[in-house]
């Protein structure tokens, strides 16, 4: 069993980047157009050439909010960057402390 490791490894691996590369939007990719992406995982998926180049290269990086841009349809309210957590969110807090707040202490008598 332990002699098959290698190969599922490499099959994952393959499985992966290839998966991965269809799922990321074109204006995204990095260095080469995703057709060509796609054509280096298959092709040199075997060796860990195509799969390792696309993680290294291809894929877009972690910092430009890559988790960000699944709801980054402005759901929320968040203007525009996607779903935040509650205790992340200037606008929930806000609303709370007005929750908090005695009827008539935060109006203006004029």
């Amino acid at each position: 069993m332990l002699r098959y490791l290698p190969f599922l490894l490499v099959l994952a691996l393959w499985i992966y980047a290839f998966i991965d590369c269809l799922n990321t939007p074109e204006e995204e990719v990095r260095k080469l157009p995703k057709t060509a992406w796609v054509i280096i995982i298959l092709l040199f998926g075997e060796v860990l050439l195509g799969p390792v180049a696309w993680l290294a290269v291809g894929r877009p990086r972690a910092a430009s909010g890559r988790a960000g841009r699944r709801g980054a349809s402005g759901a929320g309210g968040s203007g525009g960057r996607g779903w935040v957590a509650p205790d992340d969110n200037p606008e929930f807090l806000r609303s709370l402390d007005e929750d908090r707040r005695p009827r008539g202490e935060g109006e203006d008598r004029g």
